[in-house]
């Protein structure tokens, strides 16, 4: 078996290896040569809650924001450069095509909230439907004895943080996961799937996102 991991990283245990093909971690994949989506909201002053410095994620509220979320396409060095894929992020917030929506809700209609987005391209037209996302349902489902992750404490919003930098081997207790196809960790920024997810994702050909086996990040 080809082991194509970093030489510096610890080779997979034999529980690892078991586990490998399970969870997967998902997010938006980085642009080639360090390129970036060329999209900005029009509207974010309007879109924050009075105090706040960031806009909230929609959370399933119809009325969460004052007004519907505005994004522009703002392309520097060509037209058509920077068009968003079907899964980008901007300001640590998921956006994602309606194609990419169609699968998630298909898959596990219960997991995510979305809020639709005009956008409108450099020419003033309407472009492709987007939409604000995030992922509602979190789950305390590490196996920390088993997996391979540094474990700080402190001053987090949860009381600690699993930081993967440096490479991590992710485990997960079945019974805590259950029938979830998607579940974000309390503990880390982090989202993860299921293999049910992953393929409904690959069978789509949808661009933009990356998914990496949990045991090998």
């Amino acid at each position: 078996m080809t082991d194509d991991r970093h030489p510096f990283t610890p080779p997979l245990t034999e529980a690892e290896r078991r586990a490998k093909g399970r969870y997967f971690l998902i997010e938006p994949s980085f642009w080639p040569a360090g390129g970036f989506p060329k999209i900005d909201f029009a509207n974010e002053d309007r879109l924050r809650r009075p105090g706040s410095f960031t806009i909230e994620p929609p959370n399933g509220d119809p009325d969460q924001y004052p007004e519907r979320p505005h994004l522009l396409h703002a392309p520097k060095g060509g037209k058509t450069n920077g068009l968003p894929r079907d899964f980008e992020m901007l300001a640590s917030k998921w956006i994602v095509s309606e194609p990419l929506k169609q699968v998630f809700l298909a898959v596990d209609p219960t997991a995510f909230a979305f809020a639709a987005c005009d956008f409108t391209l450099w020419d003033g037209r309407p472009g492709p439907q987007l939409h604000l996302c995030s992922v509602l349902r979190e789950l305390d489902a590490l196996d920390e004895g088993a997996s391979r992750v540094k474990i700080k404490t402190g001053e987090y919003v949860n009381g600690k943080y699993y930081h993967r930098a440096g490479g991590a081997a992710l485990m997960f207790r079945p019974e805590a996961v259950g029938g979830a196809h998607v579940f974000a960790s309390p503990y880390s920024m982090d989202v993860f799937c299921d293999r049910v997810m992953r393929d409904a994702v690959v069978r789509a050909g949808l661009k933009g996102v990356r998914l990496q086996d949990a045991t090998d990040l």
